[in-house]
């Protein structure tokens, strides 16, 4: 990789910043309440995070940062995983659609209680620890299964990475349960849940990559006995 490849372009960098804002925009135009205080919550929690792991990535660890600019189908992606993307998008995009209709415009799920919202805030500062800290402790968190030979793809055990072997996962499950139930949407958890589900196949599929293909792997997998929940799996 020269040395020009190792930042992102400023056309990526507009790019990335209209895709972030873009998401709190539909929630809160599919809403049709542009005062929605849960829909405003979701929507500066999401630009934070964003913004917060962005910055650290573009000071601190730059070819992470373009790593995860790539495309599907780029370098030496699996090819079952190419797919698993496309369909993940397509669940993404219905479930930002479908929470706002469902709990908002058309309040299809009704009476959902305030308590429950508050824990599915709760469920976002959860998700907040586990996806910033998977962004600094692991420089090989690529968006694509694959071994990143160009980048001496090596195992990180360290941090988070001592706790569950795919604290990214954890983190991300937190957030696709959270959201819905912070905004009171029963199709949201639905589809969050369908999405969590994925995210354990791809685990399955990616840790045998791992395994087969990643010098040391084996090992980290007796050293961190879970995956994903500890004392569960």
């Amino acid at each position: 990789m020269t040395i020009e490849n190792r930042r992102l372009s400023a056309g990526q960098i507009i790019l990335a910043i209209i895709y972030i804002l873009i998401i709190p925009l539909l929630l809160l135009l599919f809403s049709g309440d542009w005062l929605w205080l849960e829909g405003w919550i979701f929507g500066v929690w999401l630009i934070i995070i964003s913004g917060v792991t962005a910055i650290y990535l573009y000071r601190k660890d730059p070819e992470l940062l373009v790593e995860r600019f790539k495309q599907p189908g780029s370098d030496n992606q699996k090819v079952w995983d190419q797919y698993f993307l496309y369909g993940f998008e397509l669940l993404f995009l219905a479930w930002i659609i479908i929470m706002p209709l469902d709990s908002k415009r058309y309040q299809w799920t009704t009476n959902f209680p305030w308590e429950l919202k508050i824990l599915g805030g709760i469920g976002l500062l959860i998700s907040f620890f586990f996806l910033y800290r998977a962004f600094t402790d692991n420089t090989f968190l690529s968006p694509l299964v694959r071994i990143q030979t160009e980048r001496n793809h090596h195992v990180v055990s360290t941090g988070v990475y001592g706790f569950v072997r795919h604290p990214m996962y954890l983190g991300a499950i937190f957030l696709f349960l959270g959201t819905p139930i912070l905004l009171g949407s029963q199709y949201g958890v639905l589809i969050g849940v369908i999405i969590s589900l994925l995210l354990v196949a791809r685990i399955r599929g990616e840790e045998k990559m791992l395994v087969e293909e990643l010098e040391g792997y084996q090992d980290y997998t007796n050293q961190v006995k879970y995956r994903l929940i500890p004392l569960i799996w």
